[in-house]
């Protein structure tokens, strides 16, 4: 796979015949982002169709000893050729040669280089100062972090150069360029960087589905916000769902309350009904102990105790024969005792009125008549 890097010439000077002579960084190591369509043309990784990729260039692979071997003696040429540089070509591309003292210069490639075409020098002179290395390498699709915790997704190896190509913008960056100020012997200032130059190195990445056109840095600060903005997307969706929850297990918790309050409705007695059972309660007892005045009624039940004044003769019936026996028993009461006893256990019963109906009524006595 044929790619391309850039860098600057650096100390460059003019010769005596009008040659250009410079020693120039060409290539380092790190990440450089690429087109997936540059590193990945058939789509055999499914990165074709992706604006950039993030290919690490290890130290190891950048300054083995084929790769730096590999930029001696290689053509210059003014931009990237459309084709690899060989000897079959070499006279219409190149407008220099490298030379062989290949070193590393801390994260770089140096070699030494002379440009001798006097276009490729002209366009030298008015700003295009920047270089870029045509070479060959291996592309390994393996997503990882640098030592230097910088992420990326794809690994470059056995990297071979081609050739050297003046440009207006490398993708290595400003520091691989031809050297920083205008040739001394000339006494030019430094080059202007030309908006058309500008243009030339843009690429274009989709935003929201629109395309735009940006440098390569501009790409990498928009795929680095676009980390952020996931990452502050993810944050958002959790804090949304901790918030949904707590307000169901709130409602949860409300609903739980709310049957419990109903239960507890039900199991409350109003007050009307509550003094009719005091009442009703209180007519038994009387009666009870008019019929029996040996009969216990503490701890028993209205039903028990009905069942206990009535004996044996009711051991075995329903509630309703007993409520039923009780009642003809209360009835045929009639004897001056059983009345007497009655009046002496219901304290709401006027001394001078004893036999008022309505008193026996109260105690749920209704058979029984005054002089009976």
């Amino acid at each position: 796979m044929q790619l391309f890097d850039a860098v600057t010439l650096g100390e460059p000077r003019l010769t005596r015949d009008g040659y250009l002579v410079a020693d120039a960084k060409i290539a380092r190591t790190g990440i450089q982002l690429y087109a997936g369509k540059e590193v990945d043309p058939e789509n055999k990784a499914g990165f074709r169709d992706k604006a950039v990729v993030r290919v690490f260039r290890p130290e190891a692979e950048v300054f083995s000893t084929d790769a730096l071997a590999s930029f001696a003696h290689r053509p210059v040429t003014n931009d990237h050729p459309a084709e690899a540089v060989s000897a079959s070509n070499w006279k219409a591309h190149s407008v220099g040669m490298t030379g062989n003292e290949i070193a590393r210069d801390g994260d770089f490639i140096r070699v030494p280089m002379v440009v001798m075409d006097q276009a490729a020098i002209a366009d030298w002179k008015a700003g295009k100062r920047e270089l870029s290395c045509g070479y060959e390498s291996k592309i390994v699709f393996d997503a990882g972090t640098t030592p230097t915790g910088e992420a990326y997704d794809a690994i470059q190896t056995d990297i071979r150069g081609n050739h050297l190509a003046i440009v207006a913008r490398g993708r290595a960056g400003s520091e691989c360029r031809i050297g920083d100020q205008g040739a001394p012997e000339t006494g030019e200032p430094k080059a202007p960087v030309h908006q058309g130059d500008r243009r030339m190195s843009l690429k274009t990445i989709t935003v929201d589905g629109l395309p735009v056109e940006t440098t390569d840095a501009g790409i990498a600060a928009i795929e680095k916000m676009r980390g952020l903005l996931t990452v502050s997307d993810k944050a958002l969706a959790d804090e949304k769902a901790a918030h949904e929850k707590t307000k169901a297990d709130k409602d949860a918790e409300a609903a739980k309350k709310d049957v419990e309050i109903e239960d507890l409705k039900k199991k409350v007695v109003d007050g009307a009904a509550l003094d009719a059972l005091v009442a009703d309660r209180a007519a038994v007892v009387t009666k009870a102990k008019a019929l029996d005045a040996n009969v216990v009624t503490d701890g028993k039940s209205n039903a028990e105790i009905k069942r206990a004044v009535l004996g044996d003769s009711v051991r075995d019936k329903s509630e309703a024969y007993v409520d039923a026996a009780w009642d003809l028993k209360v009835a045929d009461a009639k004897d001056d005792t059983v009345r007497q006893a009655i009046r002496s256990q219901d304290h709401s019963i006027n001394a001078s009125d004893a036999w008022n109906d309505n008193v026996f009524a109260s105690a749920g006595v209704t058979q029984l008549k005054k002089g009976a």
